[in-house]
């Protein structure tokens, strides 16, 4: 009889719910499709009593750290928070999850709980992902960890990390698929109406990409008049006439205040617009290429793919507003 693994999700004050229901639902659906206990789940929480979520919905953990030391967990979770990045886990919670994950077969983190993790130090050396909205956050404040911004789960040895929210459920499924097997987790996928392995990454959702404005009111009134006019001249030498400068010093102006090459900023502008042009699901590739200033529908292609990490075609499809 295959043995039966503990799955533990630690859950912290102000938890987004869906990191932690949504994997023990893909756990759960798991025990139902192996027509056995594959599985056991629990909810730890740093203290014992009910713990109230994001959402306002209070959970009401089967354990607190305390109780859990005893726990022979097989694979341990952490669950994110909206407000996670900006948390300062307890020296007890950081503390037992350095005694905890080393005992463990495998954990991880679902979005923003990866923050938890490597307050604890148990990033570092890694591969990791997270929300595509903190990743450079992550990766600006814990220099020894490698953060990948679009995967949306990323397994490095011992170590599972999860994107954004609903990517906990893709990090279970294939949790599931090393467990038991290609066959269990697709039925486990077509139960849950999810897919088995999702098309692209997270940076399809992102929009902290997208170009805004920066720097002193001079250069804005620029960057607004390209966001407004995609197709226009955005040669270097076209914008520093409007700001009635030379081209070399409009040139360094703007790297030193925006913090990319003009034609850097240029081409993420045109890519946004391109964005929304397919997300409203009418002009041809060729049409939306000329819409927004690319010399032809390959050239967009390739730079759709480097911003967004799809093509625009795949783009338009899963997100494009129809009727």
């Amino acid at each position: 009889m295959p043995p039966i693994r503990t799955i533990a999700v630690l859950a912290v004050r102000g938890v987004q719910l869906l990191d932690v229901s949504g994997p023990l639902d893909v756990f759960a659906e798991a025990n139902r499709q192996a027509g056995a206990e594959r599985y056991r789940l629990l909810v730890v929480a740093p203290d014992s009593g009910p713990l109230a979520s994001s959402s306002g919905v209070r959970l009401l953990p089967d354990l607190s750290i305390t109780d859990a030391r005893a726990e022979e967990i097989d694979t341990l979770l952490v669950a994110g928070a909206p407000q996670a990045a900006e948390m300062m886990p307890a020296p007890d919670l950081l503390a037992w999850l350095r005694a905890q994950a080393p005992l463990t077969r495998r954990y991880g983190s679902v979005c923003s709980g990866a923050f938890i993790l490597a307050a604890a130090g148990l990033l570092d050396g890694h591969r990791i992902t997270t929300h595509w909205a903190v990743a450079e956050q992550l990766a600006r404040s814990y220099p020894m960890v490698t953060v990948d911004a679009d995967a949306i789960h990323v397994r490095d040895g011992r170590l599972r990390t999860a994107a954004g929210v609903t990517a906990g459920l893709d990090l279970a499924l294939a949790l599931v698929e090393e467990d038991l097997g290609r066959e269990i987790a697709l039925k486990v996928a077509s139960q849950l109406v999810m897919f088995f392995k999702r098309p692209g990454g997270q940076l399809q959702f992102s929009r902290k990409g997208e170009a805004e404005p920066a720097g002193r009111s001079a250069l804005q009134e620029v960057q607004r008049w390209v966001a407004a006019n995609p197709a226009g001249d955005h040669s270097v030498a076209s914008m520093a006439r409007r700001m009635e400068l030379s081209p070399r010093h409009f040139a360094r102006l703007f790297r030193s205040e925006v913090g990319l090459t003009p034609a850097a900023w240029v081409e993420t502008a045109r890519v946004s617009a391109a964005r929304q042009f397919l997300e409203g699901g009418k002009e041809a590739p060729k049409q939306v290429a000329a819409l927004c200033g690319f010399a032809d529908a390959d050239t967009l292609r390739r730079a759709f793919a480097r911003h967004v990490g799809v093509t625009p075609a795949e783009y338009r499809k899963r997100h494009a507003r129809f009727g």
